[in-house]
């Protein structure tokens, strides 16, 4: 047992020298309240971890096991009725008071973080941004709409907007047969547009077919008859009451801003939404960019 002592106070010494080594390393700033209170805990970590395993091996050479037992068994195996030793009551307790009091007032919630500071900057950037590209033309939207696709959408959607042979939507066509269906089927109400949910079952049988494959198609040629039930909130040309419903005949900016701000699960898989992750004029480049994919 003693040399099991010596061993444990070696390497709660190792830890205590190997942390003041890193500091030194790292040229960490310790007149920072927060980078001292690290420092603290982490010797405290080391000389408590040496404290309790010394303390309980010590006991291990002479305690026995005594009290009241307990009148539950698990195959002739008891347990005392013992109270809860000391240290480790009054080590929870402390331990209570300590995060009350850090997360108070020994780091609250309004102080300097780097987090902080990174979100500010991004913020500041975004506003000067926005600023900058307030009015930009039909060609600076595309090249911008471009550089964000290809970084934020290529992964899942393709470099060209194809959607990897079926993993994600294809941009270069509109609806499949498919999707529609399903969304007849199911309803629709995760992008919130004005006109409110979509009810599932609004068609049926050879009606619902008939839709999806007039949607599919483009919407070209004569309408079936179960088309002026949609055409009450998508519009008789399917373009979404001026933004009171999905457009269903492109890619529009209302569109694209109702899929990043709620995203979009369907029968290809789920979409996460990207909220706060664009500027206005990055979402309106976004859906101009992607306006030209369609064939």
């Amino acid at each position: 047992m003693n040399s099991m002592i010596v061993k444990g106070l070696v390497l709660a010494g190792v830890l205590i020298v190997a942390t003041f080594v890193v500091i030194k390393q790292m040229h960490i700033d310790l007149s920072d309240p927060v980078n001292m209170i690290t420092f603290l805990g982490a010797i405290a970590i080391a000389v408590l971890t040496f404290g309790v395993g010394a303390k309980y091996m010590a006991q291990m050479k002479t305690d026995t096991a005594g009290g009241e037992l307990a009148e539950e068994n698990w195959d002739g195996i008891g347990e005392y009725k013992n109270e809860l030793p000391g240290g480790w009551a009054w080590s929870y307790v402390g331990t209570m008071i300590w995060a009350v009091w850090y997360f108070l007032w020994g780091y609250p919630l309004n102080a300097y973080s780097q987090i902080g500071e990174y979100n500010q900057e991004v913020k500041n950037y975004q506003a000067k941004f926005s600023e900058k590209w307030k009015n930009p033309s039909p060609e600076v939207l595309k090249d911008m709409g471009e550089s964000i696709f290809l970084v934020q959408c290529a992964p899942c959607h393709g470099e060209t907007g194809d959607g990897l042979s079926g993993k994600a939507q294809d941009f270069t066509s509109r609806f499949k047969k498919e999707q529609v269906l399903a969304v007849i089927k199911s309803g629709q109400h995760q992008l919130m547009y004005p006109m409110g949910a979509m009810p599932a079952g609004m068609a049926s049988g050879k009606d619902a077919e008939a839709v999806a494959e007039y949607i599919a198609n483009g919407m070209q040629g004569k309408a079936p008859a179960a088309w002026g039930t949609c055409a009450g909130c998508h519009g008789q040309d399917g373009k979404g009451n001026g933004g009171s419903a999905p457009d269903l005949a492109n890619y529009d900016e209302t569109l694209v801003k109702h899929v990043l701000a709620h995203g979009k699960t369907g029968i290809i898989g789920h979409m996460p939404a990207f909220v706060d992750r664009f500027t206005p004029v990055q979402e309106k480049a976004l859906a101009a960019y992607i306006a030209t994919l369609k064939q």
